[in-house]
């Protein structure tokens, strides 16, 4: 790096990538965590009280239909918003804020009367919900050194497992002595508290600090926690670059740099496997219990083995992350599609007794969450310090209508009498859709350092 040579210059990715994971660095992973984790409880919060809504309110299932959907609408809508705000006014503010809000939020759902207004005010929690995750996921990938940015950002990832299983137990616990208004008391008092320690204890990014030109005061007292570099000590003669902000120099907005001609191809493909991603994800979670009972299966069994779908998902981010850090990590992650997709071909011809079907089903899921996790790993690396939000936000705001085409297509191929084979031999086509566009990414982007390692990419060769 030329500005690494001239003394009293540091170019931020590249001193970051230089030092240790330090206790600091330590400390953004474990808040980003909870952030995710308070995301993966409030998400799940309304499935959590379904039941206590049908008897207390007297509604039927369907009626839960658009409180179900309410929170997830609203997390592709503040996706999209949250990323360009992001790339604008700092990662650290707009994450504070998102989380602060969908805390008030899930209070106020608490105080809901009707099913009209839980609606509204789960469309309103899904808001921060969906701004909270893409500016948790860019902070942590601008702090973790290259070398383990992908297993750094998928550790954090797995906050969205912990915040399940914690949720369904505080459920099971608090419902039965306090009502199902306490799950979301719980579920807004926890994100209102985390706010106060984001504040306190997270940095604004240092790239985009550098980026948007802040002083130099505020960058060095960051970088100062990460290493005790000599050349921090030289105050305000020190000079601090970011090596990729020059891409986006001549764009005006960071949404029109990730939709212009360098970047187009990539964030086409990155928004395709995504979206095919999360359409396999939520159609199995989803449906999976419908077709175990429709494939003979009690109650009790479908349920047991249902639940190993998500169970493989933290160790298999984990694995996943480590492998992409040291080798290519589009490719990485296209293999494992490739794995998902030959996962439900074999699930598909049948013939399999109740274990072997436990076990392939685990192993789906390991797969399926590792590769879907995986993106956002991979859209961090993909654009520049200041289009990362948006690029990442608007990968995970489309990927959300693959959620939803993914449990409408779901719904479809029950109602046309689809038997369970049939169904997972046709989630191959989704899986393979999504391998094929990251390695087509892969072949297309031969920036110097992005695809073979997972650094941060320059502008991409067209």
């Amino acid at each position: 790096m030329e500005n690494q040579r001239i003394p009293g210059t540091i170019e931020v990715q590249s001193f970051i990538d230089g030092e240790r994971f330090s206790p600091y660095q330590w400390i953004i992973l474990i808040l980003c965590f909870l952030v995710v984790a308070a995301d993966g409880f409030d998400t799940a919060a309304i499935g959590f009280i379904a039941p206590s809504l049908i008897g207390d309110w007297g509604i039927t299932r369907a009626a839960l239909g658009p409180v179900m959907s309410a929170a997830l609408v609203g997390l592709g809508i503040g996706a999209l918003v949250a990323g360009p705000a992001a790339d604008r006014i700092g990662r650290k503010a707009v994450l504070a804020l998102s989380v602060f809000f969908f805390g008030v939020w899930s209070l106020a759902s608490a105080q809901a009367s009707s099913i009209e207004t839980l609606t509204a005010w789960r469309f309103l929690t899904g808001l921060g919900l969906g701004a909270a995750m893409p500016n948790a996921v860019t902070l942590m990938s601008e702090y973790a050194p290259a070398r383990i940015r992908a297993i750094a950002v998928n550790a954090m990832f797995c906050g969205f497992s912990v915040g399940l299983s914690i949720g369904g137990l505080c459920a099971a616990w608090l419902i039965p002595h306090f009502g199902w208004q306490s799950v979301l008391i719980a579920g807004g008092v926890g994100p209102i508290v985390l706010t106060v320690m984001l504040l306190v204890l997270l940095p604004e990014s240092a790239q985009f600090m550098v980026a948007r030109k802040r002083p130099v005061e505020k960058i060095t007292r960051v970088l100062r926690r990460i290493s005790d570099d000599p050349r921090l000590a030289a105050g305000s003669s020190i000079r601090f670059t970011a090596a990729d902000t020059h891409a986006s120099g001549a764009h005006k907005s960071s949404l029109g740099l990730i939709v212009s001609r360098p970047y187009r191809f990539g964030t086409s493909m990155l928004w395709l496997a995504y979206f095919m991603g999360l359409m396999i994800f939520y159609l199995l979670t989803n449906w999976l219990p419908t077709l175990f009972k429709d494939a003979g299966f009690s109650a009790e069994r479908a349920a047991l083995t249902t639940s190993l779908f998500p169970l493989g998902g933290i160790l298999g981010n984990l694995c996943l992350g480590w492998i992409m850090d040291r080798a290519n990590p589009r490719r990485v992650n296209a293999c494992a599609y490739v794995l998902a997709a030959a996962l439900v071909l074999t699930i598909g011809r049948g013939g399999l007794n109740q274990f072997w079907l436990a076990v392939l089903i685990f192993l789906t899921g390991t797969a399926v969450t590792s590769a879907v996790t995986s993106m956002s790993a991979l859209a961090a690396s993909f654009y520049p310090t200041t289009s990362r939000a948006t690029g990442v936000a608007w990968m995970l705001g489309i990927g959300r209508i693959g959620a939803v085409a993914g449990a409408m297509t779901g719904g479809l191929m029950m109602s046309m009498g689809l038997q369970f084979g049939a169904v997972f031999t046709m989630l191959a086509a989704p899986a393979f859709v999504a391998a094929f566009a990251l390695v087509a990414l892969s072949k297309r982007d031969a920036s110097p350092g992005s695809a073979a390692s997972g650094q941060i990419a320059s502008v991409p060769l067209d």
